[in-house]
């Protein structure tokens, strides 16, 4: 059976143009992620390759859609070859594993170093975003333009919901009940409840 697995890293990303090759490389299943490539822990990806049998044939638009760590790129390529499942990205056709299937030595060998030297590429690809991503904000500081995410839960909320949220956390937090209580009671994140203990503590 030929699968194919897709990924973007935000719903405002287009997931089209990958599902579209897919789509006409004749792939039966196609298994989505909304989700980071710094691990392969993604729901989708997980019952994708839980499916995978022998002789099934995975089908990636590109490198980087399958992860971007190197390390757990190199692992996972390892498992599924394990599995004896076969292996194409589509926009690097050297990374076909079915072309060395008959080959022992220096066919497989070019596919291992290929793989080797693009996954640590996407790796640093993706750190040079995160860098970006960084200095852009640390510029923005400086200019007095980055606000950061607006703060949901406050007294002075216009949603009343948000605003009854904000005043149980509080009285929770001054009754001492525990961090992990709060979340559990009022699902607001620990994160969040710190920020407004902090906030009430100043």
């Amino acid at each position: 059976m030929k699968v194919c697995y897709a990924r973007v890293s935000s719903k405002t990303q287009n997931i089209e143009r990958q599902t579209k090759e897919l789509e006409e490389n004749g792939c039966e299943e196609i298994y989505i992620d909304v989700a980071s490539g710094k691990d392969f822990n993604r729901p989708n990806y997980i019952v994708m390759k839980s499916k995978l049998r022998k002789d099934d044939k995975l089908v990636i638009h590109d490198l980087s859609r399958f992860g971007r760590n190197k390390d757990e790129i190199i692992k996972e390529w390892k498992d599924i070859i394990d599995l004896k499942a076969e292996i194409n990205v589509l926009n690097m056709p050297v990374l076909n594993t079915a072309q060395y299937k008959d080959i022992k030595g220096i066919g497989k060998l070019i596919s291992e170093i290929f793989l080797s030297v693009m996954s640590w590429t996407v790796e640093e690809e993706r750190n040079r975003i995160r860098e970006a991503q960084q200095e852009g904000i640390e510029i923005a500081k400086v200019k007095g333009k980055f606000k950061g995410r607006p703060v949901k839960y406050h007294e002075h909320a216009k949603n009343a919901q948000d605003r009854l949220i904000y005043n149980e956390v509080v009285r929770m937090l001054n009754n001492k009940e525990s961090v992990m209580d709060i979340c559990k009671r009022t699902g607001v994140t620990r994160m969040t409840i710190y920020n407004i203990k902090k906030r009430i503590s100043v």
